[in-house]
């Protein structure tokens, strides 16, 4: 490198470091730092969910948990002729095989996709009606099941779109 080039960048950078910080803010403490901090308010006890719902979102969960159990049964049969149509033309046998099983897979999460829905539907219906007064509580518990249900649908979306992959595109 030029020492010429870096003499002047040098001496700048020193020089910065050199002047006075008056018109930087201080680091001190500032006094609204020492202020007593009010205790928080308390949070009104959640509200119980009535048993009807309870029994609608474990319903719905169960509902999930069959479609999970149905498209794990269907997956190696479909991950097997997609295994055998990789690199088959379209409209091949193999490749035909494996459509057909990929749309067994697709029927066999049908009870995933559609307990999804519902729990949707049910935590929509329940925010607007809380948001309105008719209602407390219980969206903790319908948020709860839509996160698990959520999971078995997504890992079903990940590994349906890992066998597309593997098939030639019309």
């Amino acid at each position: 490198m030029n020492l010429r080039r870096l003499l002047p960048s040098l001496a700048l950078f020193l020089s910065g470091c050199a002047s006075s910080f008056q018109g930087y803010p201080s680091l001190a403490k500032r006094a609204i730092e020492d202020a007593p901090i009010a205790e928080a308010a308390a949070q009104p006890s959640p509200v119980a969910p009535e048993p009807e719902l309870v029994q609608s979102v474990d319903r719905l969960t169960a509902q999930a948990q069959a479609g999970g159990t149905a498209f794990d049964k269907a997956w190696p049969a479909a991950d097997k002729a997609a295994r055998a149509a990789s690199g088959s033309a379209v409209s091949s046998e193999a490749w035909v095989a494996a459509q057909t099983a990929l749309s067994a897979l697709e029927s066999a999460r049908n009870d995933s996709v559609s307990a999804l829905a519902s729990l949707d539907v049910l935590y929509v219906e329940r925010s607007n009606a809380a948001a309105e007064g008719k209602v407390s509580g219980g969206i903790e518990t319908i948020d709860a099941a839509r996160a698990s249900v959520l999971t078995i649908v997504d890992s079903q979306n990940d590994r349906l779109d890992a066998l597309k992959g593997r098939l030639a595109q019309p």
